[in-house]
């Protein structure tokens, strides 16, 4: 069993209390979580202010909005039905006929002219970013041709999923709302919404009560304030982007919100931090002793599933919504330009400067959250900020530092 010496977690503590020190400039307020593959926290610490202009301390209780952080989970509830034989990762029939529109969407041209797909869509090729589907805060073209009305992915509404492909399906890896057709799929083949099967099969086996697409009202009274970082610098508060969730009541309303599957979990960071758990021990739950998936389903989602595009990561994302996100020349790198790869809803790191393991899988929510889950050394972490835009400087910067100290506590 690993256990950090008072040290080790006093100079984690100092890591996170020192980036959250200004929080005018700084970080408003974070919360961090490590985990090891018997479910224990190694370290569990919060600093500064639910939000920049608040004046209450950040709990281990508040609540974030996981954004990207949601998809791992749905990618979890995926491979549960492709193990069960009910979904299946390369018929194109299948998924298409689940979801028509799939099979009618149109490839978007360099020069705005849509043309016909060459090939159908598969589950395989949603998890992995390779369906074509782009996102419009990442793609300048497929912002541009949503003009005047645009698309709102965090509108909470099917109209937004209702959009072309960047790609020809298979030929290239987008970032995009991938994730979010997969949980459509799910949701009509189990005839249950995707926030009720998470709950269900997931959630609940795993013990977890503060993780929802639908927080309770007891969630609500805890939710972590967003914020808006300027060019200068300066911090503002802003309202929530994923608005739809967070104000619904009835039950007729909360039916028809649509559950994100790319971005639409909140969660408190603990919670979600025993499902990086989870993976870490195969599959099995180590704290409720439930088995959520099977050790080779875990394999598979931790292996390189696109080789075929071994720099993906280096063609970059744009800041086609400045507002939403800094510009990302390259996504996690690495010494010497290592072929890059993405597991099933992950980027995997193929090592890197803080000294996780090559198979080690990670990603990321939009407002700055970052989670790693690295089952060779038996370790996974996640560090948490509700800033805007994506991609921010001083976040990057504890991440890092915080991954480091975790990997020399390990090898000292």
């Amino acid at each position: 069993m690993v256990e950090f010496s008072a040290t080790v977690l006093g100079s984690l503590r100092q890591s996170v209390d020192a980036a959250c020190a200004d929080p005018k400039s700084g970080i408003p307020g974070s919360t961090v979580v490590v985990v090891g593959r018997d479910g224990k926290e190694l370290f569990a610490h919060c600093a500064g202010k639910r939000g920049v202009n608040s004046d209450e301390p950040m709990t281990l209780d508040n609540i974030y909005w996981i954004a990207s952080c949601t998809k791992i989970i749905v990618g979890i509830a995926c491979m549960q039905l492709a193990e069960r034989g009910i979904l299946a990762l390369d018929d194109s029939d299948q998924l298409e006929s689940l979801c028509p529109e799939l099979k009618e969407v149109k490839v978007l041209q360099d020069d705005g002219t849509l043309v016909e797909k060459r090939r159908g869509i598969t589950l395989r090729m949603l998890l992995t970013h390779t369906a074509g589907f782009g996102y419009t805060f990442f793609n300048d073209k497929l912002r541009d041709y949503s003009f005047p009305i645009g698309y709102d992915e965090f509108d909470g509404s099917m109209y937004d999923m209702l959009q072309p492909l960047v790609n020809q399906p298979g030929e290239g890896w987008e970032y995009g709302i991938n994730i979010d057709w997969a949980g459509i799929a799910l949701e009509r083949i189990t005839h249950l919404s995707l926030n009720q099967y998470l709950h269900d099969y997931i959630f609940q086996p795993l013990g977890l009560k503060n993780i929802s697409m639908v927080p309770t009202r007891p969630m609500k009274s805890k939710l972590a304030y967003m914020n808006q970082r300027s060019s200068d610098g300066s911090l503002m508060s802003r309202d929530h982007l994923l608005r739809k969730p967070l104000v619904v009541e009835t039950t007729a309303e909360i039916a028809s919100c649509f559950n994100s599957g790319g971005a639409g979990c909140f969660a408190k960071p603990q919670d979600y931090c025993q499902i990086l758990a989870t993976l870490l021990n195969n599959g099995t739950c180590p704290t409720t002793g439930a088995r959520i998936l099977q050790e080779s389903t875990v394999n598979e989602m931790f292996r390189n599933q696109i080789k075929d595009f071994p720099d993906f990561g280096r063609q970059g994302l744009q800041a086609s919504k400045p507002d939403l996100t800094n510009p990302i020349p390259e996504l996690y790198p690495v010494s010497g330009n290592p072929p890059q790869g993405w597991g099933l809803t992950m980027m995997l790191s193929n090592g890197g400067a803080t000294g996780r393991s090559a198979s080690t899988g990670f990603w990321a929510g939009l407002p700055n959250l970052w989670w790693w889950c690295d089952r060779e050394k038996g370790v996974a972490g996640m560090v948490c900020t509700q800033i805007l835009p994506f991609a921010d400087a001083k976040v990057l910067g504890l991440w890092v530092d915080i991954e480091s100290k975790v990997y020399a506590a390990l090898t000292g």
